[in-house]
C-alpha cells in the first residue's frame, strides 16, 4: 500500500498541526506562481518587501492565514540561489510540501504520535531555517512529517529520540531571518523514505521530475484536511 493510501484510510486519527481552523473563512489558498503578477514582478529578495505582499494579498481575499503550495510551480524561488540559477541545468521551483502563511510564534502541534528523527539548522539564505523532522508508524509502516522555517526559541530544548504525544505542541513558527529569511510560514511535508538524511529533505524539486517526488512526498492535506486546498 502507498503512503498516501494508507494516509487516506487513517484521515479520523489525525490531529491539527497547527491550532488554527484550516477550514475557516479566514483562510485563503496564495498563488506564488508566475501566473500571479504580483510575485511574478517583485523583487522577493527583500524578505520585509515580500511579508508586505503576503500581508496584501491575505487583505485583498479578507483573510488572516495563507496556504497552499503542494506540487505548484513556484517563481519565487528565484530570489534564492540554493534552488539552482535555472542557466546551465534546470531549477528547482516545484513545491513538495504545503505551506502556512501566518504569525511567527504560533504553536506547531504533532498530529500524531512521533519520536523526533532529526534536527537542523539549515541557514541557507530562502532554506528551511530551523528544521524539525518527526518519524512517525502506521499499521507498521514508517513515516515522516518535516516542519521547516520554525523559531530558535523552542528548537534548542528538543532532542533527536524525543518522544511527542499527539496533539503536543512541540515548535513554534519562526521569524526571520532565523526562518531561513522568509515571511513568516511553516512548511509541512510528508516524507515515505528519508533515503539516509538526517536533517534536511528536499522541499523544492525539478519540475521535470515530478511523477517521482510526487510519490515520495504525498500530499499533505492528507493528514491536514483543509477544504482550501
Amino acid at each position: 500500500m502507498s503512503l498516501a493510501a494508507l494516509l487516506l484510510r487513517h484521515q479520523a486519527d489525525f490531529g491539527p498541526v497547527l491550532p488554527v481552523d484550516l477550514n475557516g473563512p479566514a483562510v485563503a489558498r496564495l498563488d506564488l506562481t508566475d501566473a500571479n503578477p504580483v510575485v511574478c514582478h517583485a523583487d522577493l529578495r527583500d524578505t520585509a518587501a515580500f511579508e508586505v505582499i503576503v500581508n496584501n494579498m491575505l487583505a485583498q481575499q479578507h483573510a488572516r492565514v495563507g496556504i497552499g503550495g503542494y506540487l505548484e510551480n513556484r517563481v519565487i524561488y528565484r530570489r534564492s540561489q540554493h534552488f539552482g540559477p535555472g542557466q546551465v541545468e534546470e531549477a528547482r521551483s516545484l513545491h513538495l510540501g504545503v505551506d502556512v502563511w501566518l504569525p511567527a510564534g504560533t504553536p506547531v502541534l504533532a498530529p500524531l504520535p512521533a519520536q523526533i528523527h532529526s534536527l537542523a539548522d539549515n541557514a541557507n539564505f530562502g532554506d528551511y531555517g530551523l528544521t524539525v523532522i518527526l518519524q512517525h508508524e502506521l499499521d507498521g509502516t514508517i513515516f515522516y512529517s518535516l516542519y521547516g522555517h520554525l523559531s530558535r526559541l523552542e528548537w534548542t530544548a528538543l532532542r533527536v529520540g524525543q518522544h511527542l504525544a499527539k496533539g503536543q505542541a512541540f515548535a513554534t513558527v519562526g521569524p526571520y531571518p532565523e526562518n531561513g529569511d522568509w515571511p513568516p510560514h511553516l512548511h509541512f511535508q510528508l516524507i515515505a523514505d528519508m533515503q539516509g538524511r538526517v536533517g534536511d529533505f528536499p522541499g523544492v524539486a525539478r519540475p521535470s521530475e515530478r511523477a517521482q517526488w510526487a510519490a515520495l512526498c504525498p500530499n499533505p492535506n492528507l493528514i491536514l484536511q483543509s477544504s482550501h486546498l
